[in-house]
C-alpha cells in the first residue's frame, strides 16, 4: 500500500473529521455518553490549533490521522507540561493492521526527537487494545492512571526516546 505522512491541510478537515468519528465508531456502546463523545471526535480537525495534525494518505484519501503536541505546548493537566503527547491516533477501519498507525506514531516519534525531547507521552484506554499493543511493542509503558472519559477509564503511558 503506497502511503504518504504529511502535515494537515485546512481542506483536509471533513475527511480526518469523518475519519476520527468511523475510527471510534466500534467502542460507541463503552462511552456513557456516546453523543458527547462523538461530537468531540467529529472536532479532530480542531486540534490543528493546538498541535501539528498529521495525515496518512493512501491513493488520495486520508486513512489515519494523529496530532502531535510539542513540549510546553498546552496539554491536559496529567501530562507534565515539558513533555511532547501524541492526541487521538485515528486509522480508517478499512486501513487497520497496514501499518498506518505505526506510520503515524513513528513520525510523532520522529517529532519529538526533532524537539529534543526525552519522552514521549500519551493517554490511552484499555478497550483499544490494538492501539494499546501496538504502543508497548513500540516501548511506551505505563506512567499514570488517567481521567475517565464519559465513563472509560484513562491512562498515562511514557516512552523513552
Amino acid at each position: 500500500m503506497s502511503l504518504v505522512i504529511r502535515d494537515f491541510r485546512g481542506s483536509d478537515a471533513d475527511a480526518v473529521n469523518r475519519l476520527a468519528l468511523a475510527a471510534f465508531e466500534e467502542f460507541r456502546t463503552a462511552y456513557s455518553d456516546w453523543g458527547a463523545m462523538a461530537a468531540n471526535i467529529s472536532k479532530m480537525s480542531t486540534l490543528a490549533s493546538v498541535g501539528e495534525l498529521i495525515v496518512a494518505e493512501s491513493l488520495g484519501n486520508i486513512v489515519g490521522a494523529v496530532t502531535y503536541v510539542a513540549p510546553h505546548r498546552p496539554k491536559a493537566p496529567f501530562f507534565d507540561s515539558a513533555w511532547p503527547i501524541v492526541r487521538m491516533l485515528a486509522v480508517d477501519p478499512k486501513y487497520r493492521d497496514k501499518g498506518v498507525g505505526a506510520a503515524l506514531m513513528h513520525e510523532c516519534v520522529q517529532r519529538a526527537k526533532r524537539d529534543r525531547a526525552n519522552v514521549l507521552a500519551l493517554h490511552s484506554s484499555p478497550i483499544m487494545t490494538a492501539a494499546l499493543a501496538m504502543y508497548r511493542n513500540m516501548g511506551f509503558a505505563f506512567h499514570s492512571d488517567g481521567t475517565p472519559v464519559y465513563g472509560v477509564p484513562t491512562a498515562v503511558y511514557v516512552m523513552q526516546l
